[in-house]
């Protein structure tokens, strides 16, 4: 018996220690590309020393195959997250909402993205449902496991599904960033989550224009 419980605490220690461990290398990945970033005049927007961004095969959500071709010409503002996440994703969007509503007609130049970490879950008609909610220019892009982890990896975004004993009611930890990406698909600049909506749509409006 008390081998039995021995080998439980064990067991129980090993996985918390396994939780910890995963968490800090969330938060690491964080505060790590931040801190290898070169701010903007305003300290709003960043861009970190490593290559974000890269070619993706995906589909949005009225069912329409798309790549990042499909968005050329225009600045992509890209998010990550999932329709099921409780409070950070619905706040990122509305942030992310807001901005866009503040950039009067420069928000026409700008395609919003919503790509989820949920591809389980996150069908075209589910990210349709959540995604138009928040602003109709909103694009909701899901694919397979691995065409989302391809543009994961891409965006340097750390995601996995928290320990869960449900197969359908879960969370997923996932970064926060949201990236502006130029015409031509190369990044103009990252935000933090907690950046507050008039600051982004000024250092965005400033990067469409030229204007410092």
């Amino acid at each position: 018996m008390k081998r039995s419980t021995s080998l439980s605490v064990i067991s129980i220690s090993l996985a918390a220690l396994a939780a910890i461990a995963i968490a800090a290398l969330l938060v690491w990945h964080q505060l790590g590309t931040a801190g290898a970033s070169v701010d903007t005049s305003q300290n709003v927007g960043f861009r970190p020393a490593i290559e974000i961004g890269g070619p993706f095969s995906l589909v949005d959500h009225t069912g329409a195959k798309v790549t990042e071709e499909s968005f050329s010409g225009k600045y992509m503002l890209i998010t990550f997250g999932y329709t099921f996440c409780p409070d950070i994703c619905p706040t990122g969007l509305t942030k992310m909402s807001s901005a866009l509503n503040k950039l009067g007609k420069n928000a026409s130049k700008v395609q919003p993205i919503f790509v989820t970490v949920d591809p389980a879950r996150d069908t075209a008609k589910a990210l349709s449902d959540y995604v138009t909610h928040f602003h109709p220019s909103f694009k909701g892009l899901t694919g397979n496991a691995e065409q989302i982890d391809k543009i994961a990896k891409a965006y340097r975004v750390l995601y996995r599904k928290a320990e869960s004993g449900d197969s359908t009611e879960y969370l997923m930890d996932h970064t926060t960033f949201v990236y502006l990406m130029n015409p031509t698909g190369k990044l103009s600049m990252m935000f933090r989550y907690e950046t507050d909506p008039a600051d982004m749509a000024n250092a965005i409006a400033k990067e469409i224009t030229g204007k410092s």
